[in-house]
This record gives structure tokens, C-alpha cells and sequence, in this order.
């Protein structure tokens, strides 16, 4: 039986050539006591990034609240192509003194390239820029600031991993305050807010790697 492809909500589709071959996001590696790796599509991951969608702090936020079904073919998709790549966050207790709680999940990230994206309207993005979304299932680890450093040392092991990359692009909803005072805190620049969508408003943030590469916004 045939069935419809899965098609990712934000990729853009109709692309120039240079960006269409434009390589799939880099990886970046951490040290202790975060790690980060891929989404396992045929593993229990799509289950357990699923019960996290439908916790009340991301429902609220990321607005999924797909069934595994859905999310294991949304994590499938991704690892096929070259627009985005799903991953998963592990942070090791011990570095609040909690040993007990050992290394644990704690995110759902997605690092995707703006310029397959549908941001990429907004401003002239280039192939190797990059940008990331997270939920952070792990309440415990809110208001510490420790997903705010997470996101300080993810801007630095990106532009380390690729050295092609100019720049780094973050989307927030424009009501997320939590995460908009987090990118501010690190470096990120405010670039404005605008309606991608009739039902999406966001606030676009960049993290140059020179002065000279902050993108200007259309």
C-alpha cells in the first residue's frame, strides 16, 4: 500500500542548489556533565521524547502532542534528510551533588539549518549556518541555570565543530521568556520579532561568530 511521505512542517522545499546540497547539521561534542547524541528512531526514544511533549510546561511551549506513531516518524524523517537532526540531552546529577540521581535524559534538541528552514525568509541565510530548538523535560533543572549554560557552551561547540559556520539562529516563541532571557544571557543578539505564520509569532535571535556576522533581517 502506498503511503503519503512524512513531510517536516518547517522545511523549505523550493531551495537554490548550493543550499538544496548543503550538508546536514554537525554534531557538536560536550564534556561533562552534559552529552548529547541522536535520536535512535527505532528505539524507545520516540516514546520517551512523546511522554515529554505531553507534560504541561511543553505542551504549552512546542504545542506536540503527537503519539509515538507520529513522533517516531517525525525523528525518521529527520535522520533521512539534511535539514534538521533530533537529539537528546543527558546531563550528569552529580554536577548539582545529586550522585543519586546519576546521568539522565533531560531534553528533546533539535539542531536544524535555518537556511532549509522556514525562517530563512526573514534574512539571507547561508548553508552552514545553524540553529537549535529545546524542551527541557527535566523540570528540576529550571531557573538554575544550567540549561542557560548549556546553551552558552552549544553556541561555542558548534562554531568549533564547523568552522564553515558564520552564525547560529534561534527562534522562540516571542512569549517564551525563559528561553529568550537565557539566549540574552549568553551572547545572543535580538534581531526582532516577527509573524512567520498567521498563528506564529517569534523572536529571532543570531550568535555571530564576528561582528561581521550578524545577518541583516529582510
Amino acid at each position: 500500500m502506498n503511503r503519503t511521505p512524512y513531510v517536516l512542517a518547517r522545511e523549505l522545499t523550493d531551495l537554490p542548489d548550493h543550499i538544496r546540497r548543503g550538508p546536514a547539521p554537525v554534531l557538536p561534542e560536550f564534556v561533562a556533565p552534559f552529552s548529547l547524541r541522536l535520536v535512535d528512531a527505532d528505539s524507545a526514544d520516540p516514546e520517551t521524547i512523546t511522554e515529554w511533549m505531553h507534560r504541561p510546561h511543553l505542551l504549552e511551549t512546542w504545542e506536540q502532542d503527537w503519539d509515538t506513531d507520529r513522533r517516531r516518524a517525525d525523528c525518521g524523517a529527520q535522520l533521512a534528510g539534511t535539514y534538521s537532526r533530533p537529539c537528546i540531552l543527558e546531563y550528569d546529577f552529580a554536577a548539582l551533588d545529586r550522585p543519586d540521581l546519576g546521568n539522565r535524559e533531560v531534553a528533546y534538541v533539535e539542531l536544524y539549518r535555518p537556511a532549509k528552514d522556514e525562517i530563512a525568509r526573514l534574512y539571507d541565510a547561508e548553508a552552514h549556518d545553524m540553529g537549535f530548538h529545546i524542551a527541557t523535560a527535566d523540570t528540576n533543572l529550571l531557573g538554575r541555570g544550567v540549561m542557560s549554560g548549556w546553551i552558552g557552551l552549544l553556541g561555542q561547540a558548534i562554531l568549533a565543530a564547523e568552522p564553515e559556520c558564520r552564525r547560529l539562529l534561534a527562534d522562540p516563541d516571542h512569549r517564551n521568556a525563559p528561553i529568550r532571557k537565557a539566549l540574552e544571557k549568553t551572547g545572543w543578539q535580538h534581531l526582532g520579532d516577527f509573524d512567520i505564520r498567521p498563528d506564529r509569532r517569534i523572536s529571532l535571535y543570531a550568535l555571530p561568530r564576528t561582528a561581521a556576522d550578524l545577518p541583516e533581517t529582510r
